[in-house]
């Protein structure tokens, strides 16, 4: 930039002015200045240089800071807005339970008669009687059992799906590297075409067709930048981040690890009974709970036949030409089952209970298929992403042999460009596969969790 000024931007807004000194110094109205004005401006142009160096360079560096897995996954589960939603239902479970075991008020009644007694005060106090009050309390300490479970599971589904877009950002992450250093070959090769072209050892289609590929590997690579950047900003919406801009880059390899090693698929009949004695999962233990939960609320609605008593406690006073002092009163009210006998609760309870099973049933229907599916999925994957490995080392070594081929002018630019399309796809397959590999292995880990034993 000329004149007497340049301007260097610094992120959201900040901007530094750097005079040039030479042109101050050489201007005569700032010669003939008083010395000290010219050192407070001397300082101000040094102190800007240094902000420009120091913050810009710090603010760069906090504008994206590198995040583990672990990292990412627990500031999921701890910040992400779904998080708090996961909790509603348990805490809502925990109210009915506390709301089940509380006892009514008793009813404090006063009233006065001219016939003798006069005065009157009583106290009703409705009875909760234990064969009605347990199977209640234990229909809702079941519900909250079933809650505790579904929260459980959908904190891991949220640890899963924080793991993948992990894995997802990390793949995308991957795939600019290659295609980034596929633009980079593309152009070394268009350059030695064109000095080939030169030395008149190659046409003019060579040059074509290696621009061409350039121009292909340079939109792929702007491409795979553009993956990158929706896949980080959707792993920050899970971690409860802004995303309107890229703020963290993950640091962990995608590499195929230990841990995502699957049992080998031996059958269907085989693979069930595997499923039925190692896993337990929590959807069926949830609906198992919501099963024992509608049980105890049919008895519950069996015994309220005949309804709850209710206790009467009063003393009488204020009887003139009668005994003095107060009297005593003590009662009981028993509802008769005259007009119904709790029918229709029983009818909606039983209807309660058989939607419960059929809900079991098919949740532990659709449990073993997804467990079984995900084994499958997460073999299957391992498997590609092994003879993946060994398609990449031979790929890349026909790459580099077809390269100096053509240097030496041995082979044709069509084989060369071919042998690096198929390392390039071969890199790409690879990649694909060893994610696939671990989102396969982390939905298999989400659909074995096993139901945690009841704290005492």
């Amino acid at each position: 930039m000329t004149g007497a000024q340049s301007v260097v931007m610094l992120p959201k807004g900040w901007s530094v002015i750097l005079w040039d000194l030479n042109t101050l110094l050489n201007r005569r109205r700032f010669m003939s200045c008083w010395p000290v004005r010219r050192v407070p401006l001397l300082t101000a142009s040094i102190g800007a240089l240094m902000l420009a160096v120091v913050v810009f360079p710090y603010r760069v560096l906090l504008a994206q800071r590198a995040l583990t897995r672990d990292a990412a996954v627990s500031s999921a589960m701890a910040n992400g807005p779904r998080s708090a939603l996961a909790a509603v239902d348990l805490r809502g479970a925990e109210a009915a339970l506390r709301a089940a075991r509380q006892w009514e008020n008793p009813v404090l009644g006063a009233g006065y008669s001219k016939d003798a007694p006069q005065q009157h005060v009583s106290l009703d106090i409705p009875l909760d009687p234990w064969w009605i009050r347990s199977p209640r309390i234990a229909a809702v300490a079941r519900d909250q059992d079933a809650a505790r479970l579904r929260y459980l599971f959908a904190t891991r589904s949220l640890a899963f799906e924080a793991d993948t877009a992990y894995t997802r950002a990390q793949l995308t992450l991957a795939r600019r590297a290659l295609s980034t250093r596929g633009a980079r070959d593309a152009d070394s090769l268009l350059v030695l075409a064109r000095v080939r072209r030169d030395a008149g050892d190659a046409s003019e289609l060579d040059v074509e067709l290696a621009t061409v590929f350039a121009g292909q590997a340079r939109n792929g690579a702007s491409a795979d930048s553009t993956a990158v950047q929706a896949a980080v900003l959707s792993l920050q919406s899970l971690m409860g981040l802004s995303a309107d801009s890229s703020q963290i880059v993950p640091s962990d390899s995608l590499i195929l690890e230990a841990s995502d090693l699957a049992t080998p698929v031996v059958g269907g009949g085989a693979t069930r009974a595997f499923v039925s004695a190692t896993a337990s999962p929590l959807p069926i233990g949830a609906a198992a709970h919501d099963v024992l939960a509608a049980e105890s609320r049919v008895l519950a609605e069996r015994r309220r036949r005949y309804g709850s008593p209710l206790l009467s406690l009063g003393i009488d006073s204020k009887n003139p030409g009668g005994p003095g002092g107060a009297l005593p009163l003590v009662g009981i009210a028993i509802p008769l089952p005259i007009f119904n006998r709790n029918g229709a609760a029983v009818m909606l309870a039983r209807a309660g209970l058989v939607r419960a099973q059929a809900q079991l049933a098919v949740t532990r229907l659709e449990t073993t298929a997804a467990l079984i599916a995900a084994r499958r999925d997460a073999e299957s994957s391992r498997t590609r992403a092994q003879r993946s490995a060994a398609l990449v080392a031979s790929a890349d070594r026909i790459a580099a042999l077809s390269l100096l081929a053509y240097r030496e002018g041995a082979s044709t630019l069509l084989v060369v460009l071919e042998a690096q399309r198929a390392a390039r796809e071969s890199l790409g397959q690879y990649l694909d596969d060893v994610a696939a590999s671990r989102v396969a292995s982390s939905l298999l880990r989400l659909l074995m969790t096993p139901i945690p034993e009841p704290s005492l």
